[in-house]
């Protein structure tokens, strides 16, 4: 990997999970796929950064007031927890989004960390290049993250081994990957950086 490269973890939390408010098919099972890619990252000591939908419990995404989506990931409760079993490191910096509630704000891009600080401003003041992206959805979150990596210039590789999509139409996914693709969006799993690692050694 890169020494400009940086890991982004998408909203692996227990409400996209199964048994959560929003679930996800099979969606814990990145956890240990994204897991590996923690390991690989902390011991390049590159920075980690995992995004969460950090709701009010009054918003216009959900339902109730309007939105697409069931009541999840309202601040400070269960469903918003990231899974129990993503081993997150301690200098992980996490990422806020979705606390505007006139806004669906898919994209980590428009999350900030716990001081305020945008993402793109973390990304920029750190030189970050490249964005290595895995986690939930494929389709939505997942995708708009990729994609407005894309736009703001950085290399964007996601991590196909750990994201899963929602797929309410049949074959979401798959089209997100390919819209993906088209915008330049390089697609990886944890093999094959192992394998480049290998390589430059």
């Amino acid at each position: 990997m890169e020494n400009d490269a940086a890991l982004l973890i998408v909203d692996v939390q227990n409400d996209f999970c199964p048994g959560g408010s929003l679930a996800v098919p099979e969606g814990d099972t990145v956890v240990p796929v994204l897991n590996g890619y923690i390991s690989v990252f902390r011991t390049a000591g590159l920075p980690i950064f995992a995004s969460r939908d950090w709701h009010p419990r009054m918003t216009s995404h959900f339902k109730e007031h309007g939105g697409q989506w069931p009541v999840h990931c309202v601040q400070g409760s269960h469903g918003a927890q990231f899974h129990p079993d993503l081993a997150l490191p301690g200098n992980a910096i996490v990422i806020s989004k979705g606390m505007d509630p006139e806004r669906d704000d898919y994209s980590a891009f428009q999350g900030t960390a716990a001081d305020g600080t945008p993402l793109p401003t973390l990304l920029a003041a750190r030189g970050i290049r490249h964005l290595y992206l895995g986690g939930l959805a494929t389709d939505y979150c997942v995708k708009e993250s990729a994609l407005e990596g894309i736009r703001h210039g950085l290399i964007v590789t996601v991590l196909t081994d750990a994201s899963r999509g929602v797929d309410l139409a049949p074959g979401d996914s798959e089209r997100a990957v390919q819209e993906m693709m088209r915008a330049g969006v390089r697609m990886t799993s944890l093999e094959g950086i192992r394998q480049e690692q290998r390589l430059r050694e």
